[in-house]
């Protein structure tokens, strides 16, 4: 087994390392005619970066002093993120590559083929055809006129038309067209070296610099529109889910569903209180959270928290732990979510006036002894009343089926966070994303929130949702 995980922690580190190198590669080494500081400083910035994004997930689990939490946390989660897009942009790169030297190339070849045309007729393309008929033939003197006198030519010397042109002389080695034969072509597909030898980059160097330029561009523009969508704070969804045991009376029931806010060394108390203003402004009946609220401990997140207590929903807010809070002292945290006002429901059911709100602990739970338990939960309540029950990840979905649960609401995937994320989460997940049914029982699925490690999303908004249910009765 040691065996095994060695292994598989070197083929991680390989792949890495060769990523790592390949976008080097494209963005500074191909970049460049030589050796130089832009290499270099390309090679501490990138090497610098993962130090900062190893440093800080280190410090997190290690619970290092939540000042330097948060000194590391900041370059290093990002690091991560903008990392992935680098490499992804300069993979896409690889197809505009050889479309843009094609371009190049048939563009310096037309501009080839016109100049040639113009020394042939001894007209330049631009030249109108009056200009070429007053040109005067290649090897030709030029014509003098009636009223000059005629210059008699010295019989000592040969006439200049007539000397044959010396050989050129061997160009050195050192001399800058032998130097740049192969590196004078301009931006443009034109030949510039005749003029300016070492004006222009080479075609291949210009294409690299295109490529590069806009995969790095792409890559800070699409971190930075991520990051700002966490960092202004989630967008309300709203979904109606009819239940079949569900009174009439109970028609129009709305849970405000949050998940996944993920509280720690970069969304602090400022984004609790946009989750909690916005959840209030939606008026809901009944408050979920479920899972993930923070990561860290209730001595450095006790105050970030705070805002929770602010929640209001005319049958209170309730709580279930995600695998996060086992990382961070899950009994602390459920002590102290109960201080802040909210009602967790560890194995446990309430029975509201008219459906029954039952909640599970994570499964991550059960290496501490405090895994999920739906017999308890859920074992002995009357199956004609309809069950709302809140589990923080997808997959207990299947006992929950078992167990004749109506809906289940979930967080726990963030929709893959970061795109191509969601491929990963899909794998792992029966769900994403949203609401699906699975026999009789419904599972709704939140995005969460927050986020975790980048504060970033790509392809996965945040929200909150809040679940409207319907009673088919009505």
């Amino acid at each position: 087994m040691v065996v095994v995980f060695v292994l598989a922690a070197l083929l991680v580190v390989g792949v890495l390392v060769t990523a790592n190198w390949y976008v080097w590669r494209r963005l500074f080494r191909d970049t460049t005619r030589a050796p130089g500081p832009v290499r270099r400083i390309g090679a501490a910035v990138i090497a610098g970066g993962w130090v900062l994004t190893v440093g800080a997930l280190v410090a997190e689990r290690a619970g290092a002093p939540f000042w330097l939490q948060r000194v590391l946390a900041w370059p290093g989660f990002l690091w991560l993120a903008l990392s992935l897009y680098l490499l992804l942009a300069v993979l896409a790169g690889e197809i505009v590559r050889p479309l843009l030297r094609r371009y190049l190339e048939r563009r310096a070849a037309a501009r080839q083929a016109r100049a040639t045309t113009g020394a042939e007729t001894g007209v330049e393309p631009s030249a109108s055809p009056a200009a070429a008929d007053e040109r005067i033939p290649a090897g030709t003197a030029p014509p003098q006129t009636s009223d000059a006198p005629d210059v008699p030519q010295s019989s000592g010397a040969p006439d200049t038309l007539d000397t044959p042109k010396a050989p050129d002389a061997p160009e050195s080695p050192d001399t800058p067209s032998s130097r740049t034969t192969d590196t004078t072509e301009g931006a443009d597909g034109s030949d510039a070296g005749a003029a300016s030898p070492l004006a222009r980059p080479s075609r291949r160097l210009f294409v690299s610099r295109v490529v590069a330029g806009a995969a790095a561009a792409a890559a800070v523009g699409t971190v930075g529109h991520g990051t700002y969508g966490v960092l202004s704070g989630p967008k309300v969804k709203r979904v109606t889910v009819p239940l079949a045991r569900l009174p009439r009376a109970a028609h129009g029931f709305r849970i405000a569903v949050v998940s996944d806010i993920h509280l720690g060394p970069v969304l602090g108390r400022g984004f609790a209180q946009r989750v909690v203003d916005t959840i209030n402004s939606t008026q809901p009946d009944l408050v979920a959270v479920v899972g993930d609220l923070v990561d860290g401990s209730v001595k450095d997140l006790g105050p970030a928290a705070a805002p929770l207590s602010q929640l209001k929903a005319r049958h209170g807010a309730y709580f279930v732990t995600g695998n996060h809070e086992y990382f961070s002292g899950a009994e602390q945290w459920v002590a102290e979510v109960r201080r802040l006002g909210l009602l967790p429901l560890e194995n446990a059911r309430t029975e509201l006036p008219h459906f029954d709100l039952a909640g599970v602990n994570d499964v991550a739970g059960e290496d501490e002894g405090q895994g999920p338990d739906y017999a308890r939960a859920l074992g002995d309540r009357d199956r004609s009343r309809a069950c709302v029950l809140l589990a923080h990840q997808p997959v207990q979905i299947h006992d929950a089926v078992d167990h004749g649960v109506d809906l289940q609401l979930s967080g726990h995937t963030h929709g893959g966070q970061l795109w191509p994320g969601n491929l990963i989460a899909g794998a792992a997940n029966p769900t994403v994303a949203g609401l699906e049914r699975y026999g009789d029982t419904q599972l709704y699925v939140s995005r969460g929130a927050g986020a975790w490690g980048p504060p970033t999303r790509v392809g996965a908004p945040s929200d909150i949702t809040v679940i409207e249910l319907a009673s088919r009765k009505a």
